[in-house]
This record gives C-alpha cells, structure tokens and sequence, in this order.
C-alpha cells in the first residue's frame, strides 16, 4: 500500500536517495574473498557492520557464512583499531586456521583513518601471522560504490597480492568474473573445459557457498581457487575479464603488473555474449568448438524459435548489477523485446552507459548511481509499464503493486531458492533463463484467460 503514494511526477534529485538499488562494499568484498580456498574474511570495523554483511550472504544463499571482525568499540573508533586487528589476526590463525585472512574495511576504519598496510607488517614484525600464511587487505568503504564495487577492490587486491611474473610464461587462460552466482563461475568453468582450455578462474565460489550437504561441518569447504593458482596467473599468456565493472580493474592491474594481454568482455548471458565468448577463447587460445558446445548453443536457439511468439515485441524494465544489466539487455534484444529502462545503483560510468546504449538502443532510459533508486524505477514504470520486470527481491513490492511479472536476478535474491544451483551465464544458463520468461509469460496468460480461450497446448 505504501507504494501506492510513489508519485508519478518525476523529479530529479541530487543529492535524496530513496531505497537504493545496491548495497555496500564489504559485501561484495567478503563474497570475492570466499572464492580463494581456505580463506576467511574478515571485516575491519564494528560487529555490527560485520553481522550485516554475513546476514546478507547468508539469507541470499541459505548458506552460513563464514567471516570474522575487528569487533570495534567506542575506544578502537576514537583511538584506531590497530589493536583490534593485531589481536584479531592472532586469534584467528589459533582458532581457526585459515590459510588467507582477507581484510575489508568498513566506513568506520575508513574514515579513521586505519593504515591497514602498516598493521598488516606490524603483525608480521610481531610474528602473529604464522610461516605459509597470508594477511592481506582491500580498501572498500561503504559509504561510496556498491557491493559490486567492493567485490571489485577484492578481487584487484588479489591480483595486487598474489600474481607474479616470473618470466616463464604458460599456456593457460586466466578467467577473471565479475559478481555473478557460484553456479555461473560453475559454468563458465564448463564451457572452458569443454573446450578443451588450460585455465585459471579467480575468484571461484563455486563448491562453497553452494557446497553439498553431507552432514558435517566444513569451515573451509572444497571448493575456491587457490593462492598457488593466483599466484600462477601472472605468467597466463591472456586474460579475460569478464565483466566491464566488476573484473575490469583487476585485469587492468594484472597487465600491468604482469604484462599480461587482456580482453574485457560483457558477462556471457544469452546468445551474442556467449557467442563472443566462446569465440574469443576460440580465437585467443587456439583452440576448436567441440560438438558439446554446438548442441548447447542449438538447444537455445530451438527453443526460442519455438516460442519467439511469446517473448517477441514485449517490454521489459530492468534493474540489477552492472554487468548483469549487460548481459540480460543483450539477451533481451536477442530475443526481439523492447527494453524500456535499465537502472544500477552501482556509478557504472561514462565507458559503460555508451556501451548499454549501443545495446538497449536509444529510446531506454538507462540511469546510473545514488539516485537511480527504486523510488525512481517505481516512477519509471508508472509512466510506461512493461511487460516483464528483471530485478531483485525488493523489486517484488513494485512487481505486486503494478501486476507485472518478476524474474529475479542479481543480488540479493531472499524469497526464492534455486540460484546458487541454476546459472544465466552460457548456452545452459540462457536456456534456463528462457524458460523461466516463457513460464511467467505462459502462467500469465492462463491467468488471465477466459474459460473459452483457456488453452490445453500453447
């Protein structure tokens, strides 16, 4: 009901964000550092701040989340929490044995001031950190960027951290993908596998926050990529970000740090961003399309052919992550839809709004940072409803009151299960995307059917 007083009348806004379309760094942060094998997060601020971040990621992917804290009080915020941190660090290695300890900031460090460099070789000089472990840090205040943006600085703070050039180069390619669901780092695992491809893909959740249930307890589950493999990526002859917001930045660092040629691609979701995928590693990697591959990308296309009827010419509204809004506006357009709106809380930049335009074309409304909220979106489709709506689980307030079907994507997914298991990215993810666009459209036209057009075969 309180939606119902959203106006329609738009205003714009410079400074008033209204219930904001992302949520902070450390998010992203600790969700990056869980896809390096027996690390632990660690955020250096309140326990508060920390409980939240955990709580997020674990109603998102029912999982529990492993992370610890600073535990900051009024002292530590006045007075610094180099204290904190150095007691942290030694409990943390006798308690429980991580072999990484990766460190977020919050906004009260930030802001602080904590040189987290200095305390991290304080705890060296001091000998809290024990031989063959690792302590190390990135920057992500809450209080700028978003939770995509933090799981950026993470995954850059590997590269900072681990990737070496030795001089020797090797054959494999080096996968870097931006926040997307452990499934759909499972899939793109599979497709360079299937190709055939010596590869390296950091961060890598998959087998962790989707880890099978064989009752007991793994505080370190099997799955993440290893800091020896990190470490390796620094010799990889390519690598291929995946990504324009979220992996960008880190493949940037890793050729200049490293001398390693990169390729920056959008997420492959759909058709033409598999397609270039899949024909870039073809092409940078020597390396041939197997018949697997072909029957994966000929089973998506068949299904649409067979059902383009119920998806072509219709209007979709979207909002998400970045890089998910790329690909998921490039699968729609595949698909003959009209995109109306596409909004990201995240400040995606110049670079890649050019880029959304060239793809959702010049009639969307495509809208970046603070203010492209879900009071704004709300307002959006008040004065042009689409059909279908894309978005996350606080979109189901706007989905409710406007009537319009929801397909949940991005971060955070709270009220349905199913995709840490299920993928979007590649062949396989697209054909599982399709059908659930086919199934609300299907289940909406039975809906609404009189009883003489209620149709047994549609």
């Amino acid at each position: 009901m309180l939606l119902r007083h959203t106006p329609k009348e738009i205003v714009e806004r410079g400074a008033l964000t209204i219930n904001p379309a992302k949520t902070c760094q450390p998010v992203g942060a600790m969700y990056a550092a869980l896809g390096i094998h027996r690390c632990l997060p660690h955020s250096h601020g309140s326990q508060g701040c920390c409980a939240y971040h955990r709580s997020a990621l674990t109603r998102h992917y029912a999982e529990p989340i492993m992370s610890s804290t600073s535990s900051f009080t009024e002292g530590a915020s006045v007075f610094g929490g180099q204290s904190n941190l150095l007691e942290s660090i030694n409990n943390i290695f006798t308690l429980y044995d991580p072999d990484i300890i990766a460190v977020n900031t919050t906004c009260l460090s930030e802001v602080i001031g904590d040189d987290l460099k200095q305390i991290i070789n304080r705890a060296v000089v001091d000998h809290k950190i024990p031989p063959g472990k690792t302590v190390f840090y990135a920057s992500t205040p809450s209080f700028k960027g978003s939770h995509v943006t933090g799981y950026s600085n993470m995954l850059s703070a590997m590269v900072q951290n681990f990737a070496g050039n030795t001089g020797r180069r090797h054959n494999a390619v080096t996968l870097l993908p931006s926040f997307i669901e452990p499934s759909d780092m499972q899939e793109i695992k599979h497709i360079a596998f299937e190709l055939g491809l010596d590869y390296i893909m950091y961060p890598d959740t998959s087998g962790v926050v989707n880890a099978p249930m064989d009752g007991k307890f793994h505080m370190y589950p099997k799955g993440g990529t290893s800091k020896e493999d990190i470490a390796r990526s620094g010799d990889s002859r390519l690598a291929i970000a995946m990504g324009r917001i979220g992996a960008f930045q880190a493949a940037q660092l890793l050729d200049s740090k490293c001398k390693v040629a990169t390729e920056v691609l959008d997420l492959p979701i759909g058709i033409s961003a598999t397609d270039a995928f899949v024909d870039t590693l073809r092409r940078r990697a020597g390396v041939t399309i197997p018949e697997s591959i072909r029957v994966e990308r000929g089973q998506l296309v068949d299904v649409l052919c067979d059902k383009a009827q119920y998806v072509y010419g219709k209007k979709v509204s979207l909002m998400g992550d970045p890089d998910i809004l790329l690909g998921l506006v490039q699968f729609a357009k595949d698909m003959g839809m009209e995109v109306l709106h596409v909004l990201t809380g995240t400040a995606a930049g110049a670079k890649w709004e050019r880029r959304m335009r060239e793809i959702a074309g010049e009639k969307a409304v495509i809208k970046t940072g603070p203010q492209a909220d879900l009071f704004y979106f709300h307002q959006l489709l008040q004065n042009e409803k689409p059909d279908l709506l894309f978005g996350n689980t606080y979109c189901k307030y706007i989905a409710r009151d406007m009537d319009i079907p929801l397909i949940r994507t991005g971060f955070p997914i709270y009220d349905r299960i199913g995709h840490s298991y299920f993928p979007v990215t590649g062949y396989r993810g697209g054909l599982h995307l399709l059908v659930k666009i086919l199934d609300a459209f299907m289940d909406r036209q039975d809906r609404d059917a009189p009883e003489e057009t209620f149709e047994l075969v549609m």
